[in-house]
């Protein structure tokens, strides 16, 4: 799976001191419904999106994950690649959980 990231590098969210944590993994797709590597995927917290957020790259499979607190908190995942339409979804953690997230992105028109 892609590389998992704490959100600890967002100002003001932290991992808890017993490790606990909440994943926000996916995989992005091709519109034609083929695994897309190589794109650009970003997580910010949606109270705060001029907060510079966590950054991952979709693996061979489209893979990604992040790790964030395990505190109530709606996120937006974004993924991008050239020749392909940017694609963001909103998500929500309310606990210590696992959320699915999938990202299908069209092919730009020329």
């Amino acid at each position: 799976m892609g590389c998992l990231l704490a959100l600890s590098a967002v100002p003001g969210a932290s991992l808890q001191k017993n490790g606990a944590y909440a994943v926000i993994a996916g995989t992005v797709f091709h519109d034609n419904g083929f695994s897309l590597a190589g794109a650009a995927v970003t997580l910010s917290r949606k109270d705060a999106p001029k907060i510079k957020g966590l950054q991952s790259v979709s693996d061979s499979r489209g893979e990604f994950a992040f790790r964030v607190p395990p505190a109530p908190a709606a996120y937006v995942v974004k993924a991008s690649l050239k020749g392909y339409q940017t694609v963001e979804k909103e998500v929500s953690v309310t606990g210590e959980e696992r959320v699915e997230v999938t990202l299908s992105l069209p092919t730009e028109s020329k």
